[in-house]
């Protein structure tokens, strides 16, 4: 892998790092999942990655630090983490979601959090603030409501209850 990008523009050098599918999908699902090992990585993820591919893109993303992995004795299982450049694609995503509910054929389950995101830009920060916490040791500020991930995690059952219902 390259350590510096191909030119001086700061898309290129954005989309070295996310421009596979497979990169943001990964993100996506320690950002949003909470996935945090690698099995509990490709056992639940929606879209079917291959064990090599995904065992390649958690290299490349502790390599282009945007994830940090603890190595754990033998016999247990390694913990990714978020670093903060990885918490700060929250918002890049976040747009992608909304560009793909106006532009994509999508599920209403699917596509709650992508919703949710586009219609409450103040739910961006909460989430990024949470996964400070969570994956960084920083401190949020309590607002004695549910948190954004909860917030999130009850819009997607909903959704999922209406679909079945």
């Amino acid at each position: 892998m390259r350590e510096e990008p191909r030119s001086g523009c700061a898309i290129n050098a954005a989309v070295e790092v996310l421009g596979d599918p497979w990169t943001l999908i990964v993100l996506r699902d320690v950002v949003f999942g909470g996935r945090r090992h690698f099995r509990e990585l490709l056992s639940r993820n929606d879209e079917g990655i291959a064990s090599n591919i995904l065992a390649d893109r958690l290299r490349k993303l502790v390599a282009t630090g945007l994830l940090t992995r603890e190595d754990a004795p033998r016999g247990r299982k390694a913990t990714y983490t978020l670093t903060e450049a990885g918490i700060q694609t929250l918002p890049v995503m976040a747009a992608l979601g909304a560009w793909g509910l106006a532009h994509r054929p999508t599920t209403p389950e699917l596509a709650i959090r992508a919703r949710l995101l586009a219609e409450d830009p103040a739910l961006v920060g909460e989430l990024m603030d949470e996964l400070r916490e969570a994956h960084l040791g920083i401190a949020r500020q309590r607002t004695g409501g549910p948190t954004a991930s909860e917030r999130l995690r009850q819009a997607y059952e909903e959704a999922r209850a209406a679909q079945a219902g």
